[in-house]
């Protein structure tokens, strides 16, 4: 990932730690009760403390707003991440506006980091399209999605659990997650787990011997654990009677807590950012470094080399679920073994065009993967002609990108018309080009992410996946086909589900054997 990229992921990162976009249709209660209870919303704000590990990397706040007609929620994130000695600044802002029922009507996000800014809009029309907007410099991209039932906002989800009665121990809710980054859903169950007592700090004082605040009091609070799963290990959070967050996990490391005012920002916005940011010049051996090789100037192999086998054992939070262990990849225990495709793997099962439903997904397009625009389908014929050998269309693809498309860094949205103009980018542009190109040809093609080893630590890496009887990587980034076994692959989707690594600074250590 580029850092522009990184803003869109630690806005994924953020929504997946404050909650849930779940359609309505899990959530039964009538309209009539909850709008009752919709009434005794209290306005009020709170303060979290972000870490990674043991490690404070920000703070957020959500607060609430209410007038006679509607509810408002605003929530603010600062991340400050430690990369090669320097740090690296964040921030993001969503206000989020909902009907006295909690009923969605739109939403604004905004994130900016150190090169560049992301935003997203969303509104509603009518309870039966939902208009999104995303934006990055001159670079803009909307899609209008139809709505079978009217929608929860992340941020929303735990109101509409503690003020629709739905907080009862041992229930599973099971519907589809819908991702606004993405514009698709995905399954997910929602658990409501066990009831529990938690206690926060709820004021501070300062210390002037520790130069510091400190807790002062802390309070005691009713909490019920909730589980989401959405094909991996399950993301927890602990919310109380008014349908606040008190804490939240994800399977990585990566905590949120609910703490005084003083705790969450003014100890963090105080502290030796020049100690912290010396402290991460010099990773250690087998340490996730939070950027990508071409911007951290990794050195490449020597000549042409690949490497054919790679074995890792993994220690703190791993990963787990079939984006992780499938196909080039194999978990045994905490050892980890990718390798690179060879042979027959190389030989596609079918001919052009693919018949199979379950493809169709990766031949759609999709934001910033725009394989039905004209130019983008143009390209695509020049490039592949009459060829309708899978195998081979995916070469020429691969070949062209490699050679047309320059490594840089590039500061707007990644979509794939854009950089077949600009014809520069950084990992992600070039993939969702490669994949943009694949689609428009008939190919099914489909963006992943991950790790990629380099002199002896790991950077955010992207790259594309082809399908020729099996998911097959190639790398047009480092003129790679197929990609060699350097290439971890963590997540398979667009910058949402990217926001998953953001996670893996920190937490995750990966030991080569």
């Amino acid at each position: 990932m580029s850092r522009r990229t990184l803003a869109a992921v630690i806005l994924g990162a953020w929504i997946v730690s404050l909650g849930w976009l779940v359609k309505r249709e899990i959530f039964p209660p009538t309209g009539a009760r909850l709008a009752e209870a919709a009434l005794r919303v209290p306005p009020g704000a709170v303060y979290y403390r972000l870490a990674v590990g043991e490690r404070q990397v920000g703070f957020a706040s959500s607060t609430i707003d209410t007038s006679g007609t509607s509810v408002q929620v605003t929530d603010v994130l600062v991340l400050q991440v430690p990369t090669l000695g320097t740090l690296r600044h964040t921030a993001a802002m969503s206000r989020a506006t909902l009907s006295r029922t909690l009923r969605f009507e739109r939403v604004e996000a905004k994130v900016a980091d150190d090169v560049g800014r992301f935003a997203a809009r969303g509104i509603v029309n009518g309870d039966t399209v939902l208009t999104v907007s995303l934006a990055s410099g001159t670079d803009s991209e909307t899609a209008r999605v139809p709505l079978v039932r009217p929608i929860v906002l992340p941020s929303i989800l735990p109101l509409r659990l503690a003020f629709g009665g739905e907080l009862k121990p041992g229930k599973v809710y099971r519907s589809a997650v819908f991702d606004p980054m993405l514009l698709a859903q995905r399954a997910v169950d929602v658990t409501v787990a066990a009831e529990s007592t938690l206690v926060v700090p709820d004021s501070a004082g300062f210390d002037s011997t520790a130069m510091a605040w400190v807790a002062v009091h802390f309070d005691t609070v009713h909490a019920f654990r909730i589980e989401e799963t959405s094909g991996g290990s399950p993301t927890t959070a602990w919310i109380d009677a008014q349908g606040h967050i008190v804490r939240a996990v994800s399977p990585a490391g990566f905590t949120m807590e609910r703490t005084a005012f003083e705790l969450a920002y003014v100890n963090f916005r105080h502290r030796d950012t020049a100690r912290v940011a010396r402290a991460s010049a010099n990773p250690g051996p087998g340490e996730v470094v939070a950027t990508t090789a071409l911007v951290a100037r990794a050195p490449p192999l020597p000549g042409r080399a690949t490497l054919s086998l790679l074995r890792v054992r993994l220690s703190g939070a791993a990963p787990a679920g079939p984006d992780f262990a499938t196909g080039r990849q194999r978990l045994a225990g905490d050892t980890l073994v990718v390798r690179r495709q060879a042979g027959a793997e190389l030989t596609a099962r079918y001919r052009l065009p693919v018949r199979e439903p379950r493809l169709a997904p990766f031949l759609a397009p999709e934001p910033w993967i725009e394989s039905d625009d004209a130019r983008i389908q143009a390209q695509a014929r020049l490039i592949v002609g009459r060829e309708g050998d899978p195998a081979r269309v995916a070469r020429l693809i691969h070949d062209w990108v490699a050679k047309h498309v320059e490594g840089k860094v590039a500061a707007g949205a990644p979509g794939s018309v854009r950089v077949l103009e600009t014809r520069s980018g950084d990992c992600n542009e070039r993939t969702v080009l490669y994949v943009a190109l694949a689609r428009a040809a008939g190919l099914p093609a489909r963006p992943v992410a991950g790790l990629l080893y380099r002199a002896g630590h790991f950077y955010y890496h992207a790259w594309p996946e082809v399908y020729l009887g099996d998911w097959v990587a190639v790398d047009p980034a480092l003129d790679q086909f197929p990609a060699d076994a350097a290439h971890v692959r963590f997540v398979v989707g667009g910058l949402a589900r990217q926001a998953e690594l953001v996670r893996l600074i920190g937490s995750l250590k990966l030991e080569v054997l």
